[in-house]
């Protein structure tokens, strides 16, 4: 890929972005709205298990509702380049909010088990949030790619930002007030958001009716960028399994969704440090770079756990392993809006979701199968192992995350 082209200007900082009018609305907005992202799936567990008596259920719930929101998503995604953003999201978010409060009612009044599954099914119609707000970055920022670089840091700091609050809220919110305080509270913000959000017609991206060009997935390039998604997604997915596997078998189960935020932190930090720099080299270079760098961090917990066998150590190795997941996935958001088709951003984005929940799901699902049948220490290869293949697909497709 060439080159950005050189403009002689300083490098542009986070203020700098929201001087730009009616961004600092957007994003006002779409924080709110993406909190609940990592509400939802804790709150309906914490909901569910507690009243049903039954994490096995609580989890089956979930993961249907991942597997309905990874095959609605792209179609959702492919409505709003369409018809506009604000035009799609606000009844998909409707039918998603009435999805959680129907899981509520359903929970409450003690119905069905049949019945959970299909209202928190409906919840699969939630706009991507951050796919959206990127996509108006990226249309704000086409000619300035070194701002847009600084956007994309931005968002993905915010995704780590709110998937490390969000769970706090929730479980917070569950413990305190009433099991199902957490589900609506998520409902709450996620439709009050939206439609601030979409309230910002000036720097919506104009709607296509008609796309040009074929499927993002015929794109060049495209397909191997989706596979690397799917490989960052069970790096995320076994790690937060074997991680909160081995806080359970050495006794320190309550603290394991503080240990996990860590790694959330760690992502954070680097993804705004990340963002002040300005990159080297062409974007299928650094992204080599990083999955390197990101191989190398997943060995950190492995080693705290296997080596050390201390809980103090496998924190530290968790925040030092975090810093290598943001710049990763900022340079791949970057690449990805390079490759896909202009009138189809938003569904490519979406797609780059639906490998990373599937990514998540397939690497949950194998460490817990690893923590159960061999043991917790052992399950820590398998983000090791995502991440590798993450690294080979880059060095072979030359476009993977």
């Amino acid at each position: 890929m060439p080159q950005p082209p050189t403009t002689g200007r300083p490098h542009p900082t986070y203020r700098h972005l929201f001087t730009l009018p009616g961004t600092r609305a957007f994003t006002a907005g779409n924080l709110i709205a993406r909190l609940p992202a990592g509400m939802l799936s804790v709150s309906a567990v914490v909901m569910i298990a507690g009243s049903r008596g039954s994490y096995a259920l609580a989890g089956a719930v979930t993961a249907t509702g991942l597997t309905a929101t990874a095959l609605a998503g792209p179609w959702t995604a492919r409505l709003t380049d369409r018809h506009g953003q604000s035009r799609t999201a606000i009844p998909a978010t409707a039918v998603a909010v009435l999805g959680s409060l129907s899981l509520i009612l359903c929970v409450h009044y003690d119905a069905p088990d049949w019945t959970l599954f299909a209202a928190y099914a409906a919840t699969a119609t939630t706009p991507n949030t951050g796919g959206m707000s990127r996509a108006r970055w990226a249309h704000l920022l086409a000619d300035d790619p070194d701002s847009l670089h600084a956007a994309n840091s931005f968002e993905q700091a915010a995704d780590e930002l709110c998937f490390m609050l969000g769970p706090v809220l929730a479980t917070l919110l569950c413990g305190t007030l009433f099991p199902e305080a957490g589900t609506l509270t998520g409902a709450v913000l996620l439709l009050t958001g939206i439609l601030i959000f979409t309230a910002q017609r000036r720097t919506e991206p104009p709607p296509s009716p008609t796309p040009k060009g074929s499927s993002p997935l015929r794109a060049p390039g495209i397909l191997p960028l989706l596979a690397g998604f799917l490989a960052t997604g069970a790096v995320f997915g076994s790690m937060e399994v074997a991680t909160l596997a081995y806080t359970d078998a050495t006794g320190h189960q309550a603290v394991g969704g503080a240990v996990l935020a860590l790694q959330a932190a760690g992502s954070c930090t680097a993804g705004l440090l990340y963002g002040r720099l300005k990159p080297r080299g062409s974007a299928e270079r650094l992204i080599r770079r990083c999955l390197l760098a990101m191989s190398i961090a997943m060995s950190l917990p492995l080693l705290a756990a296997s080596t050390f066998d201390s809980l103090p150590a496998l924190a530290v190795a968790l925040l030092l392993a975090g810093t290598a997941t943001a710049p990763t996935m900022v340079t791949a958001m970057t690449l990805l809006q390079h490759r896909a088709p202009e009138s189809r951003l938003n569904e490519s984005m979406s797609l780059a979701v639906t490998g990373l929940l599937t990514g998540i799901a397939c690497g949950s699902a194998t460490a817990g199968w690893t923590a159960d049948h061999t043991s917790p220490t052992t399950a820590f290869w398998l983000p090791v192992a995502a991440a590798t293949s993450a690294l080979l697909i880059g060095v072979q497709g030359r476009t993977a995350p």
